[in-house]
């Protein structure tokens, strides 16, 4: 394609060089440069894509969009000079696969907890109703039937456009992906067209990224302050924040909520560990997922779905027949009885969502234990306070390893016992390998006892020194019952 032409809806500041010159990829990435590339230097997080471009150039770039000209400019190259690249990188993506999300119906989902099950659900319940649907979320992108493995939430720009090309060249109607806060603020979702936007809920997370809460709250609003006047904007409206999401929007306003006046409504009826009897908009469903959050999440993919002009009967019907994300509150049940709950909670307000669902279900006798760690090189502030919740709402905890990635375990769970309450330190066990912290809590369960394993949930693998070592939570819990059966 012409140069000129992928910098449709772009402010261009400057340039150097031809806007008539030929692209035949773009990267992000200095060393997938080639002949006839288009590399855009991005200020990002770690580093600085303005060190590569003599390196892309190098290596047969032919355009660099940039926010600074380098002081040496090379012949036969074009330089066009922007005031926000990562903005730029997103616009120039989209329009180099043709704006694929313009021609797909795409849905956001965005909030603290619930994003990947939300996704998930609307994926399996269009699938459901006979749509070719795509899917981009924590656990895994899927287009159709087929699995494209996951790394980020949101993918950077370029994959995420060449995603969704592949979703409408293989005949999908729908798009249903997880918004994170990163995404936003990074500018990763630039360029795209959203059908529609879902707010979850907000909850303390992502402050060694964004510094404050106010700033984490800003970034999830953008999202929604974004969306145009052909979208819908869907918010929880028991979250205090619920409203201030669509404060500014364009979009068109809903509400769902359990308990305060909403567009959509929903009451939990009946609730086992193995499912809810739910009534929404007046019908009664019996659906295969537990506890208020998740009546949260059935709620804003029922409210999503009729806002897509999907019949409401239909909706019920295929609600009361899929299942949730994997590794969201997955059971594993031993043969004498034991019953261990596999979530990916890893924030405080997840951790007693999780665990006031399982006080409010076990039966008369049943201890509650919780085998609880905390990622590395992530949010610190948030160690001591999910020890703390975990503690007062469990009869024994296990603090243990997450993926500690570049620290020390020892020190994460150090700062984790700094959240304990002196009355609950005798409850509280440390163990740092997390296997042998799964293992100890099957064995001072009883029959009957729930155990629950948080905070890695759908994760296949443990991070430790910058190493992805094979670890399965839910894996590792069936290996430990077999033995003991």
């Amino acid at each position: 394609m012409l140069l000129k032409e992928l910098l449709h809806a772009i402010p261009v500041k400057d340039y150097q060089g031809t806007l008539d010159a030929e692209v035949t990829s773009v990267c992000l990435d200095s060393r997938k440069a080639q002949a006839g590339s288009a590399f855009v230097a991005v200020r990002g997080h770690q580093t600085d894509g303005h060190l590569f471009i003599a390196k892309a150039v190098e290596l047969g770039a032919s355009v660099v969009l940039l926010e600074e000209y380098p002081a040496e400019i090379s012949e036969g190259v074009t330089y066009i000079l922007v005031d926000d690249s990562s903005f730029a990188l997103g616009v120039f993506a989209a329009n180099f696969y043709g704006n694929p999300s313009k021609d797909l119906k795409l849905v956001g989902v965005t909030g603290t907890n619930g994003k990947t099950t939300v996704a998930t659900l609307l994926f399996n319940l269009f699938t459901k109703l006979g749509y070719h649907v795509g899917l981009l979320s924590t656990v895994q992108n899927q287009i159709g039937d087929r699995i494209v493995p996951a790394t980020h939430t949101t993918p950077d720009p370029i994959s995420l456009n060449a995603l969704l090309r592949e979703m409408l060249d293989d005949g999908c109607d729908y798009c249903f992906m997880e918004v994170s806060s990163h995404a936003v603020v990074q500018q990763r979702i630039a360029g795209l067209r959203f059908a529609g936007g879902i707010f979850t809920n907000i909850t303390h997370d992502h402050l060694d990224f964004h510094g404050t809460f106010a700033n984490y709250i800003k970034a999830k609003k953008k999202f929604f302050d974004d969306l145009d006047r052909y979208a819908f904007a869907l918010t929880n409206i028991d979250d205090k924040n619920g409203v201030v999401m669509l404060q500014n929007t364009f979009a068109h306003r809903k509400t769902y909520g359990l308990h305060q006046m909403a567009d959509f409504k929903a009451k939990i009826l009946e609730s086992h560990l193995d499912g809810m009897l739910l009534q929404i908009d007046s019908q009664e469903l019996w659906v295969k997922l537990v506890g208020h959050f998740n009546a949260y999440n059935l709620l804003a993919v029922y409210g999503a779905a009729i806002l897509l002009e999907q019949e409401t009967m239909k909706v019920l019907t295929a609600l009361s027949e899929i299942s949730g994300a994997e590794g969201r509150f997955e059971t594993v049940r031993s043969n004498n009885g034991i019953v261990a709950i596999v979530d990916y909670a890893h924030t405080p307000d997840a951790v007693e969502n999780v665990l006031e669902t399982i006080l409010d279900l076990r039966k008369q006798g049943q201890q509650v234990l919780t085998v609880l760690g905390c990622g590395g090189d992530r949010d610190k502030t948030k160690r001591p306070e999910m020890a703390e919740v975990a503690a007062r709402l469990s009869d024994k905890v296990i603090l243990t390893s997450d993926n500690p990635r570049s620290e020390d375990p020892v020190q994460i769970i150090r700062d984790m016992e700094a959240g304990l309450p002196a009355e609950k330190k005798k409850n509280v066990f440390s163990i740092t390998d997390r296997r042998e912290a799964i293992r100890a809590a099957v064995h001072l369960a009883q029959p009957g006892d729930v155990i629950l394993v948080a905070g890695k949930g759908h994760e296949k693998y443990q991070e430790i020194k910058g190493v992805k070592n094979h670890f399965d939570d839910r894996e590792e819990l069936e290996n430990i019952f077999n033995e003991i059966n």
